[in-house]
């Protein structure tokens, strides 16, 4: 269906077709209409199915058919988002559609400042896109007022409760008006998504694009069966393919991406991190040089991972399979968007084989096996071993120093005196080892001898720098201490 088919509004077609936009994607033909009359929407899509624009396109018609202005502190629409980086992807979008109207846009997320946030309240906003946190905290200060909210939206909403926001979102929506439209997105909608939107919205329609729970059916699935020590090898073999245009690798932890940087670095491979441990200015300029193709690789985790929208990435590796299985249906969402097609690739050892079948019973299907490459052994005797000391970044060295100094340990980590890094000793010996070395020496007690005392050895024969018993101080340079009084509190000598 054309977007000229709708009903939206001049200013809005023109807007869509100065991005190339005359095709309405089908969670977009069937949201469009419905929100155009005012309606509530539990929409289940998942990313890069075209929502934003689902809810964003009427909304802004609806906003500039209302014609009034957002009060003091204030905003007229309110969309709450996950994380940083959707949320600003969002606003960029709101401001492009917009571009024809006199609305204004602003975000108010975590990492940024708190007072540019109130000055861009200060005056009132007609659209606002916010992280819960950030918000809740501007709300406890009196410096949000959503009383005067036409139109909420929650985006992501799944990926909102596995990050613990339940409450700053019921927090929100006791001030919210109760005389609202309300739309509520979520890539997934097991029960307990189902009772939260129930608390949201009131007599929705309901739009269902996707089955639930699978996956992108353009998305190319393979695994490979591999020992955990050997996936860093693995990867930069995958990674030398000149064919990859854009390439994004998936991480369980913080730290587990970080060290995939430093080891593709080691082996010659330019790549960014992007994860919660990184200040905003370093994730949007990993993200920026990403979607600009300066660097091709990207290493996220889970949650960095959802506000990541760019279009072009031709391959996603799982380095380490999620342990929960929604996470892959995200994860693999990052390619084959926009009509294209992707690649995703799992690295599985042995102890994540679990994973894989929970993996192969969400999606309903079964991973191609892709066996380890010809030569395998070989090339990866070549590559830089992984367990190689590297150099930590600028960034990394960073955040140690931070976490140190939340400690209280000046230094970056390091203890006064010494130049070891946080963790470190001086004896290159594990700790067993230097522990059983006090140990290993015979004990008195063992061969049925009593422990000699101190002072039992006969005068001439005590050990060294021991004294006799009958030692006295000399006299002369050092005087002996003046008897006390037998009257000072204390008995006389």
């Amino acid at each position: 269906m054309q977007f000229n088919q709708l009903g939206l509004s001049e200013t809005v077609l023109a807007a869509l077709a100065a991005k190339g936009y005359s095709e309405a994607t089908p969670i977009q033909a069937q949201s469009i209409p419905s929100l155009l009359e005012g309606r509530d929407l539990l929409g289940i899509a998942q990313t890069g199915t075209g929502k934003t624009a689902a809810f964003m396109l009427p909304s802004i018609d609806r906003l500039v058919a209302s014609n009034k202005r957002a009060q003091p502190r204030g905003c007229r629409m309110l969309v709450l988002a996950p994380t940083r980086e959707l949320a600003s992807q969002i606003a960029d979008q709101a401001r492009h559609y917009a571009k024809g109207t006199r609305l204004s846009v602003a975000t108010i997320f975590g990492g940024t400042s708190i007072h540019k946030n109130k000055t861009d309240l200060a005056r009132g906003v007609d659209i606002v896109v916010a992280t819960p946190g950030r918000l809740v905290d501007l709300m406890d200060q009196h410096y949000a007022i959503l009383l005067g909210i036409e139109i909420l939206v929650l985006d992501e909403a799944d990926q909102m409760m596995d990050l613990g926001f339940i409450h700053a979102l019921k927090r929100i929506v006791r001030d919210l008006p109760s005389k609202r439209q309300t739309l509520f997105f979520s890539a997934t909608m097991p029960k307990s998504i189902r009772e939260l939107a129930g608390q949201f919205i009131k007599n929705p329609v309901e739009v269902k694009v996707t089955p639930e729970a699978t996956t992108a059916e353009r998305v190319e699935q393979h695994v490979t069966f591999v020992a955990q020590a050997e996936k860093q090898a693995l990867l930069t073999i995958a990674l030398r393919d000149e064919s990859i245009d854009r390439a994004l690798v998936f991480t369980r932890t913080k730290h587990g991406a970080d060290r995939v940087v430093r080891l593709l670095a080691g082996n010659g491979i330019a790549a960014n991190a992007i994860h919660g441990n990184k200040s905003q200015p370093q994730r949007e300029r990993a993200l920026g040089e990403f979607r600009s193709g300066k660097v091709k690789i990207l290493v996220a985790t889970d949650i960095a991972a959802r506000g990541i929208d760019v279009s072009g990435v031709s391959h996603v590796f799982n380095f380490e399979l999620p342990n929960v299985p929604d996470q892959y249906v995200h994860r693999i969402g990052r390619t084959a968007r926009a009509g294209a097609t992707g690649l995703a690739i799992s690295y599985c050892a042995d102890d994540e084989r679990p994973y894989l079948k929970d993996i192969e019973k969400l999606t309903r299907q079964k991973l191609v096996v892709q066996p380890l490459p010809e030569g395998f052994v070989n090339e990866a005797a070549k590559i830089k071993s992984t367990r190689a000391p590297t150099p930590m970044s600028r960034d990394e060295q960073n955040g140690r120093n931070g976490r140190a100094m939340q400690h209280g340990r000046p230094g970056g980590g390091q203890r006064h005196g010494q130049g070891q890094r946080q963790g470190e000793r001086r004896d290159d010996r594990p700790r067993g080892d230097q522990q059983q070395r006090r140990h290993d020496a015979p004990r008195p007690e063992a061969n049925g001898e009593a422990r000699p005392r101190r002072f039992d050895a006969p005068q001439g024969e005590q050990q060294r720098g021991e004294k006799p018993r009958n030692y006295a101080r000399p006299k002369g340079k050092f005087h002996a201490r003046p008897a006390r009084p037998a009257g000072a509190g204390g008995r006389g000598r």
